[in-house]
Parts: C-alpha cells; structure tokens; sequence
C-alpha cells in the first residue's frame, strides 16, 4: 500500500519509501513543559498521532519508531520558576504528566520514545565538540555558536530562504560575541541560580535547537525518515537542526521528509489572551467538550490547512459522534475499509477519510464504520463523551415533552389537533413513543431513537 506525503523539502506530494520498510522512524518536535498545552499545541500531536497509527497498520507496529521529545531546560521553564518560587524539576514533572494526560484525553498514542533534553546534555555535548572540530561552530565569551556561514550550500533548503532573506526577516538576537547575525547558540552560560552542565565550555546549558539534533540521532540514527511539527518551526528550529546535524554527521540530509501542519484560529482569528479566545485544552475538557470532539474537529481540517476550531464545528462534531453511537449497538470493528485507508494514504487527507466514514454509517457498515474510526484514533464514545450524550437526549426529551404538552392544551381549546398530530408524527420518526394519560404526557425512546430529528420539532 503506497503512501504519498506533501515533502515541506521539495514543496511536493511524493511517495514514501522508507530507508528501512522494518525500521520506520518518525521525529516529531514536542512541548516545552512550563504551562497547560493549549488547543494549538494539540494540533501536532492530533496530527502525527493519525501518521503514526497508519504507518503502524501499513508496515506493522514493531516496525515503527515514534520519538517525540520534552523540552525540559528553556528559559520559560527558568522564568515560571522564578515567577512561582517552585523547583523547576518539580514543575517540569507536574507540566510533562499534564500533557501526556491531555493528550491522551484526545486519543493520542504515546510515542515509543519520550526523551526529555535534560536526559541527553551529554550528547548534546558531543556534538557541539564535532561542530566545532569540524569548523561549523565556535566558543566565544563562554557560548558555543554555529556558524550558517560554514554551511552555504545547505542552509536555508528547508524554507526556500536565501541568508540574507532571512536576515531581513528575523528577530536575531545581536550580541558582540557573533560573528554573524545569523549565527545561533549551542551552549551558553548559566548562573548559580539557573540550570547549567560542566562542559568544555564552562558551566552553562544548550541552546533550543540543539536538543532535538541530539535526542533524533540518539534514537534514530544520522538519518532517519520523517520529521514532523508545526510550520511555525520551520525556520529557525528545523532550519537550524537541519544544519546542526548534517554538518555534525556529515550527511546530505537530516530526514527524508519533512511535514508540517497549518496553524489553528479559534472562530476565524488567531488564538491570543488579548482577544480572549485563547484556551488549553483541559479548559475544554473541564468544560465538558470530550476529548474525540475535539480531535474529530481537529481532524475535519486536512492538516496543510488552517484548522478554525467554532462553537458550531463542536456542535455538528458531538451530534455526528452520538449518532454514531447510538448506531454501533453490539458490532465489532472488521476489516478497515479500503476508502478510508486510500484517503489517509493520501497525504493524511483525514476530512476525505471522515467523509468515507459517513458513507459506511448511512450504508449501515458499522463494523467497516468501527475499524475506520478506530484506525484514525477516533473513539465510537467514551464514558465522558456517553454522558454528555444521554444528557443531551433527555434534554431534547424535556423540551419536546413540554412543546406537546403546550400543544394538546391549545389544541383541545381550538378544537383543532392538527400542530399535535405533526408533532405526533415527528416524535415517532424519532423514534419516541407518546403515551397520554391523566397523569400527563410520557415520552419513550425506542430502539433506534434519533435525537437529531427531534431538531424539527418548534
């Protein structure tokens, strides 16, 4: 079964052939742990999650190599500790435990690998001394800096940029000690009071891009597959790994392709605390939004575009989900259906693959209904999602009970039953037994009830 995956490298659609069909690796960059992940980090996880479970049903899970990093020593981290007067081990482990179970909530697998950067000074280390001994890097006033003049050739691939183009377009920090503007830090000084590692270099920590250089060659060798993220990270962050590792590996290229997903938007604007639409995604968690809603939403989008995530998205999401529900019955996953997997093959086009999806339910397949949302991680409902459901219903029952009700006391004064008798009708396509008696009215769902056609009902 052929994969085709959009390379941000060569800007193309291009067929996946692994280095290694029985070792497949996959890098993907991940959280720096000092705060909740908000619903834009999500996307990448959500994202990635749908590769990693389609490469593991194409070339089988033992073949598979999933690393996703935690970026553990960042002055952020500094910062929160400073602010909170907490240890920052204490709130990296606190931050790091939030977003696996976050994360999970959405129905992420875990990856195989989780390295954490302060597990991986060492090779950091290592590698910093092969740029240098290499003449790609260089100490100065106890930092350690790449020198993107040492890599001409290569550097600027990735985002199609020219030096000086990004010159002209980045926040560089200017500092004395720099050769190059564009040069960027391996390693630098710590004071007493902030995290810092014995190096050649002095006491000091690294530099951001130079984690995920070491941590992917520590797990998955010089060269590797694919590397993931958001395409914020494009440049510097991939720019510079690419650069890093090629230069310190003597390799041609770091990954074979490189994917990276569109931002998210909240209601057609970009999520910010100043607009006060920016939230984490324990925050719609909290406020009982289900973990596959949102990852259903998330995945309606196709992943090279901007993602909007609306109140009305999340609606249509958990009407759909709950039909679904109310469809499965006893039925067990079977076979996922070749539509389902020839859409995800195709460059992760999920909102083809949801569409597939549909067809099966209005078809009756539920079994080829079950395995495809099983192979996109989406749950047919969780307890959290179920309750919300059968809240739901009995809330369309409340209000459909008190519309026929109001309806029988205005007919019997007209003397025309014509609005109950449509409502009659309604209800039981519903699949709603009306039973009246002195007591009142009782409505009773029945085999089959669909809550959704009670939105007919006015």
């Amino acid at each position: 079964m052929d994969i085709t995956l959009t390379n941000s490298a060569t800007r193309k659609k291009e067929r996946f052939t692994p280095l290694d069909p029985d070792n497949v690796r996959m890098y993907v960059c991940g959280p720096t742990v000092y705060d909740r992940a908000h619903l834009g980090n999500a996307r990448p996880v959500v994202v990635f999650d749908v590769l990693y479970r389609l490469l593991r049903h194409v070339y089988g899970p033992e073949h598979v190599t999933y690393v996703r990093n935690f970026t553990d020593v960042d002055d952020k981290i500094n910062a929160r500790a400073a602010e909170s007067g907490r240890a920052i081990g204490e709130i990296t482990a606190e931050t790091t435990q939030w977003f696996l179970e976050d994360m999970g909530a959405l129905g992420a697998l875990e990856p195989d690998h989780m390295p954490r950067a302060t597990q991986y000074i060492a090779q950091m280390v290592a590698m910093i001394e092969a740029l240098i001994d290499k003449g790609h890097a260089y100490a100065a006033e106890g930092h350690v800096l790449f020198a993107v003049d040492s890599w001409t050739d290569g550097y600027g691939r990735l985002s199609g940029r020219s030096v000086d183009d990004m010159i002209a377009g980045a926040r560089v920090e200017v500092a004395p000690y720099k050769r190059n503007p564009m040069d960027f830090v391996l390693w630098k000084p710590s004071s007493v009071d902030l995290p810092g590692w014995e190096s050649p270099w002095g006491r000091g920590r690294p530099g951001w891009h130079i984690e995920c250089s070491a941590m992917a060659e520590a797990l998955l060798g010089k060269t590797f597959d694919i590397h993931g993220g958001g395409n914020d990270l494009m440049f510097p962050h991939h720019e510079n790994e690419i650069a890093q590792s090629c230069c310190a590996n003597g390799t041609e290229k770091m990954a074979q392709v490189w994917l990276h997903n569109e931002m998210l938007q909240v209601e057609g604007k970009k999520m910010s605390k100043s607009l006060g639409n920016f939230f984490t995604v324990r925050d719609l968690l909290d406020a009982a939004v289900s973990g596959e809603v949102i990852r259903f939403v998330m995945l309606s989008t196709h992943y090279r575009k901007p993602m909007d995530w609306t109140e009305k998205k999340r609606i249509e999401a958990q009407k759909e989900l709950g039909k679904w529900h109310r469809m499965k019955g006893n039925a067990k996953p079977g076979a996922v259906p070749s539509g389902v997997l020839d859409a995800l093959c195709d460059d992760l086009n999920t909102p083809g693959a949801i569409a597939e999806l549909r067809k099966l339910a209005n078809s009756g397949d539920i079994p080829g209904l079950l395995a495809g949302m099983e192979v996109m991680g989406i749950k047919t409902v969780s307890d959290d999602m179920l309750s919300l459901i059968q809240q739901g219903e009995r809330e369309a029952l409340e209000h459909a009970k008190t519309l026929f009700t109001a309806a029988r006391s205005t007919a019997k004064e007209r003397k025309d039953f014509s609005d109950v008798d449509r409502l009659k009708a309604i209800l039981t396509a519903a699949g709603v037994e009306v039973r009246v008696s002195k007591q009142g009215v009782e409505l009773i769902p029945r085999e089959g009830f669909d809550p959704s056609k009670l939105e007919d009902l006015q």
